[in-house]
């Protein structure tokens, strides 16, 4: 997964990846998109408002892509990893919903007392709210979490791509109506 304009570049934009029957299969950057339609792996649904340009061709930059052949894709399942943690925690503190200075993750039942590395345990928490809790529970230390941490799948994962330049996935995305 890549996250929305990395490094300023719009060739690291965002861009909604459909199976050929229009099910959300992945989001890449638009260098790829851009790749993969070069290939004919792809046709272009969707186009953001720049354009890519080379000596000799401009193309609009791509926004959602179709594949052109059917790719056996079965599993929703998005990888753990902290930067999935992070997306999925919207990038605050899971105890005091802080959003500055470098996050940590925490184990909502310690690691020592049998916690293990899930969605359904792992959060994201400010460094002094990590300190604070230390290797207690939640409740033992007396600081709630603000929302119970639970696997995402890609659609809702999807979905928090979602900005103002990508207001035309929301179909696909099952936010409305096409």
């Amino acid at each position: 997964m890549i996250l929305p304009t990395i490094n300023g570049s719009i060739l690291n934009r965002s861009v909604l990846v459909l199976n050929t029957n229009y099910a959300p299969m992945d989001i890449c950057t638009a260098k790829r998109a851009i790749c993969l339609f070069y290939n004919e792996k792809v046709d272009i649904l969707e186009s953001y408002q720049e354009a890519v340009h080379s000596p000799s061709v401009t193309l609009s930059l791509p926004s959602i892509v179709k594949l052109k052949d059917f790719v056996r894709h079965h599993h929703m399942d998005v990888v753990l990893s902290r930067k999935n943690l992070m997306i999925r925690d919207k990038h605050q503190c899971q105890y005091c919903f802080v959003k500055k200075g470098p996050l940590t993750l925490d184990h909502v039942l310690p690691k020592d007392r049998g916690g293990l590395d899930s969605w359904e345990n792992l959060v994201t928490a400010c460094q002094q709210c990590n300190r604070k809790k230390g290797n207690r529970t939640p409740e033992e230390a007396k600081m709630p979490l603000k929302r119970i941490p639970k696997k995402p799948n890609k659609i809702h994962y999807f979905q928090q791509f979602i900005q103002e330049k990508q207001t035309s996935w929301r179909p696909y995305l099952f936010m409305e109506s096409f």
